[in-house]
């Protein structure tokens, strides 16, 4: 059984410029993610999907060795991840017959090697699994609110406002952080795959999208490395 982890990273990010090779507390952070992938020894290729050359040259510097080469149709901002790995996973299978695939994605300095192994024994034992990171919400979303350019708010659901918390089930969101599952469930249809989850505590789970959370997320990890040390 061949498992291969796929790196999408793509070099036309908005919000940061550069994000997936920004350095990250002293190394870019896609090596970050790459390091703890290659540690876990789970997978035996590790690819990184880019259309960017200056990518592709510091993964290089890092010690990354497999690269898919994706075409810049496939790198735009309304490009899901769906197109993104049917396309590595379709170049892939000219090149090596590999079983499980894992999507995980670059700027993940707190990737887990133990949800990794989590993730993979629940794929192994369910071919239509999609196995991804998730964490609880802190407040439910049945009682969101919608503020308008006045500061005017409107409950999405009146009748959720009169509810206590408790009346509402937990729910979870997707992290963002990987994908695990059996390559045939890419590009299979939606109502046959089960999506499984793996619980991050919100102490694992810093979702980066602007300057703002690249800041926490370097002090957080800054001061988990140090208290490592203590």
């Amino acid at each position: 059984m061949i498992n291969v982890a796929i790196i999408p990273a793509r070099g036309g990010s908005k919000r940061i410029k550069h994000k997936n090779i920004k350095m990250f507390y002293g190394k870019p952070i896609i090596q970050r993610t790459f390091e703890v992938v290659k540690k876990s020894k789970i997978f035996d290729y590790i690819y990184v999907s880019t259309e960017s050359d200056k990518i592709i040259k510091i993964c290089k510097n890092v010690g990354i060795d497999y690269f898919i080469k994706r075409p810049k149709t496939l790198s735009g901002d309304k490009i899901g991840i769906s197109e993104v790995m049917e396309h590595a996973i379709k170049k892939l299978g000219k090149k090596i017959n590999f079983t499980n695939v894992c999507c995980i994605f670059p700027c993940s300095p707190f990737l887990s090697i133990k949800n990794l192994k989590k993730a993979l024994k629940k794929v192994k034992s369910n071919k239509k699994y999609l196995v991804h990171a998730v964490s609880k919400y802190s407040h439910p979303p049945e009682r969101r609110l919608l503020m308008n350019h006045d500061s005017i708010l409107k409950p999405v659901n009146k009748e959720n406002m009169n509810k206590n918390t408790q009346s509402f089930a937990q729910s979870y969101y997707d992290l963002g952080q990987f994908y695990f599952s059996h390559k045939s469930v890419w590009g299979s249809n939606p109502k046959t795959v089960k999506r499984v989850g793996i619980e991050i505590s919100h102490w694992d789970s810093v979702d980066i999208d602007n300057i703002e959370d690249w800041k926490l997320a370097e002090k957080l990890f800054k001061f988990r490395k140090r208290s490592l040390t203590k």
